[in-house]
């Protein structure tokens, strides 16, 4: 999750923001050993965030909060593009909106009423 907050004081700005991100909790899937498992393109006002599977190694190849939001969320190998703004709080909210578009071939399955093995013949 994520969160905003805004105080005097830094520390009280750190702790709403913190019950902020405890209440906007989520989960997501990590597939193929680390990586997402298909492109994914989030939005959020003018930015744009392109996520990648890479491949096992490759590492995270990615900057400023996108990078973070990546690790923290548990990934190993991704690459990430950002285009549009470099508002902070913007590249964010894209790259949560990314993560969360994720769909897994069981996900794919239950959408078409399908068998998983049935998925790929």
């Amino acid at each position: 999750g994520y969160g905003t907050g805004k105080a005097q004081e830094v520390p009280d700005a750190i702790k709403k923001a913190e019950e902020a991100a405890k209440k906007n909790m989520f989960h997501i899937t990590i597939v193929k050993n680390g990586t997402i498992s298909h492109d994914i393109n989030g939005l959020f006002g003018a930015c744009q965030v392109y996520l990648k599977p890479a491949p096992e190694g490759t590492g995270i190849i990615a900057g400023g909060p996108i990078r973070a939001i990546v690790e923290l969320a548990g990934y190993s190998d991704i690459y990430s593009k950002n285009q549009g703004t470099n508002a902070s709080i913007n590249m964010v909210r894209a790259t949560i909106n990314a993560l969360m578009q994720q769909r897994t071939i069981k996900d794919v399955a239950n959408a078409r009423d399908l068998p998983i093995n049935k998925l790929f013949h």
